[in-house]
């Protein structure tokens, strides 16, 4: 017996949101944009529509191509790696001098950058593939007629997630006018990044 709409819808919504709302390399990312209120829409656009797209693509079945051939995740796994401590190395050197949120003296960061560096916290991470496509779609598939649905709620999820993290961090800002606030959180970004870069290196 199928599960009810709803329920469908929900299942995939919590599912998605237990799998993104976790410390790491994009979340960082989109809470620093959100507290230098740099790009902001364009940043947790662009995220939603990524997980959009790697749902999609579980669903769809790619997630069993993923998983067939391990030699793919591999090679992420090992670019991904070395992005994240160079990533967290240059956090751990703004940790060392840090600065004051002043966005009238400071001239925010180009366009082209800003969504480079989100592409590819996002897209050198095996673990996204791991979550969204091959763990997410196959949930999905276990609802049959219901996959798409349940995709629905888990992107819903994802837009939600992302527009609280990076609107929400816009509050913060009066907080980090402080030299020692942005110390704190770019040491947390820098642990958190080689932490996780060794993490992958290793596994």
């Amino acid at each position: 017996m199928s599960s009810p709409p709803p329920m469908v819808f929900a299942t995939g919504f919590v599912t998605s949101l237990a799998l993104i709302a976790a410390i790491g390399a994009q979340n960082a990312f989109v809470l620093r944009q959100g507290i230098r209120r740099e790009h902001v829409g364009t940043v947790v656009a662009l995220c939603a529509a990524s997980d959009l797209a790697l749902i999609a693509a579980g669903i769809a079945g790619f997630g069993a191509i993923v998983a067939a051939h391990p030699d793919v995740v591999t090679v992420a796994k090992l670019g991904g790696a070395a992005f994240l401590v160079g990533y967290g190395a240059l956090a751990a050197k703004r940790a060392f001098r840090p600065a004051t949120l002043a966005p009238a003296a400071v001239a925010p960061a180009r366009l082209t950058g800003v969504l480079a560096t989100c592409l590819a916290l996002t897209f050198l991470n095996p673990h996204v593939y791991l979550d969204t496509v091959v763990l997410l779609g196959a949930l999905a598939n276990e609802h049959r007629q219901g996959r798409w649905l349940f995709g629905i709620g888990a992107v819903t999820a994802s837009v939600v997630w992302f527009a609280t993290l990076g609107f929400g961090a816009t509050k913060l800002s009066p907080l980090f006018a402080k030299p020692s606030t942005w110390r704190a959180l770019d040491g947390l970004i820098a642990g958190t990044m080689v932490a996780l870069g060794c993490y992958l290196a290793l596994s």
